[in-house]
């Protein structure tokens, strides 16, 4: 019998992890070729893991809900054959006993980590909101890096979660002077002659459910957003400006082309990718709001790369990005859109579909609201919320006089990160786009 190592797929360019979420297959089942055997999540995007060969499972490397490497080896599957070693997916042949180099670096880590806890350095974790990786926990514990210290790390890793590169560059600068080291407890010193009171951070009250009230369990995607978000509010400073813009000019042009766009490209002609085109062309005249932060430096964005927030059937939203979007026409950008907005809603976008996002629309409108006050997607700076197009009396000016007549329009929100974005660039970016909006020739072939 011969044994074959399953490995975590590479499922996009900036993916380096996934977490295991369900086994599909149980030790001892028999796996036919291309069965499913796992269910992993990168963020929002779920995925299975296919068996490359048939045989029976042998060994489950790691349980529900640890992080896991692409390329590393996640299941041992027993094949027809002889000898002890198995045939990668890439022609190598690879002995099943040797120990992987992660696996190495982990058992390292583990005997460091038991040997601070011994000298008493061992940090706390459980204090945290934060994820953190069993391998980052290990080596914080081992190069006895406090909590305060592990949180204000920036993380490189989606999100902003703390990759095993990040903290071991932490450990070098600190090692270096460039970094100062801070204290593991902070203590509030009530006087010379009394013993010193640890800060303890206050616990909600708990909620009391009757017998009455129905107990709902959050699903995975919840959990992520509502962890997203809190720690969105908690790092940005959250300012909002608002503006009207006339849309009547794209609601007339629309109308009048819609048919024929569809004939001819065979696509449905929606208002977002109109809207995005602007957001797209407001972003090269304004670049520095698309942006991240990075401690006390700013990394400038090359590529525009516009994220789009999208609805799916169960009330969550899923953010794909459409990548490069300033050198899109609108035949191209309609296509994206469309392409993005039916994925999603099939639950079939790829894990890459959501990653690399500089920029962020999301359309409130769709719902009824008028205006919203949307929360930074991290770690962006900025986001802009479209409200519902509505048909309203206005002021029209003319050579010849003021006169009221009804008017198609909407308001834009624009949240965005006051550490970095002032009023004055917050205010105009978002005004360059009502200008685009309000400017739209209607006499434009598409």
């Amino acid at each position: 019998m011969a044994k074959f190592e399953l490995k975590l797929p590479k499922m996009g360019e900036s993916v380096a992890e996934a977490t295991i979420t369900t086994w599909l297959k149980e030790v001892g089942e028999t796996i036919e070729l291309d069965d499913a055997v796992v269910e992993i999540a990168t963020d929002k995007v779920d995925s299975e893991v296919p068996s490359e060969v048939e045989g029976v499972l042998l060994e489950k490397l790691f349980e529900v809900d640890d992080v896991v490497q692409v390329g590393q080896t996640i299941a041992i599957i027993e094949t027809e054959g002889e000898g002890g070693v198995e045939e990668a997916s890439a022609g190598t042949t690879i002995e099943v006993e040797e120990t992987p180099k992660e696996a190495v670096v982990i058992e390292t880590q583990i005997a460091e980590t038991a040997e601070a806890v011994t000298t008493g350095g061992v940090t706390d974790f459980s204090e945290s909101s934060k994820f953190y990786s069993p391998l980052v926990k290990n080596i914080a514990a081992a190069e006895h890096v406090s909590l305060t210290e592990l949180e204000a790390i920036q993380g490189t890793g989606k999100d902003g979660r703390v990759t095993k590169n990040d903290i071991l560059q932490f450990v070098e600068d600190r090692k270096n002077g460039k970094v100062e080291t801070q204290p593991v407890k902070e203590e509030v010193k009530i006087a010379p002659a009394v013993a010193s009171v640890k800060k303890e951070t206050p616990k909600p009250s708990p909620i009391v459910a009757s017998g009455e009230d129905e107990i709902i369990e959050m699903t995975r995607m919840g959990k992520l957003i509502a962890h997203h978000m809190v720690e969105s509010v908690q790092t940005s400073a959250h300012v909002q400006s608002f503006i009207e813009a006339d849309v009547t000019n794209i609601w007339n042009w629309r109308k009048k082309v819609k048919d024929d766009f569809m004939k001819r490209e065979g696509e449905n002609l929606t208002f977002t990718p109109i809207f995005m085109e602007a957001v797209a062309k407001a972003i090269r005249d304004f670049p520095m709001i698309n942006i991240s932060v990075s401690g006390d430096t700013i990394i400038k964005k090359k590529n525009i790369n516009l994220g789009m927030a999208a609805a799916l059937a169960d009330g969550n939203l899923i953010v794909p990005v459409i990548k490069n979007a300033d050198q899109l026409n609108l035949v191209g950008m309609t296509k994206a859109v469309n392409d993005l907005a039916g994925r999603a809603r099939n639950n079939a976008l790829k894990p890459d579909d959501i990653q690399g996002g500089t920029y962020t629309v999301t359309n409130v409108g769709t719902f009824g609201s008028i205006m919203g006050t949307p929360i930074i997607n991290q770690p962006q700076v900025a986001i802009l919320a479209l409200g519902a197009i509505r048909k309203v009396p206005a002021v029209i000016e003319t050579p010849d006089g003021d006169f009221i007549g009804i008017r198609y329009k909407m308001f834009l929100s624009h949240s965005y990160d006051h550490r970095v974005v002032n009023g004055a660039l917050g205010g105009q970016f978002v005004q360059r786009v009502k200008d685009y909006l309000e400017a739209f020739d209607v006499n434009r072939e598409f």
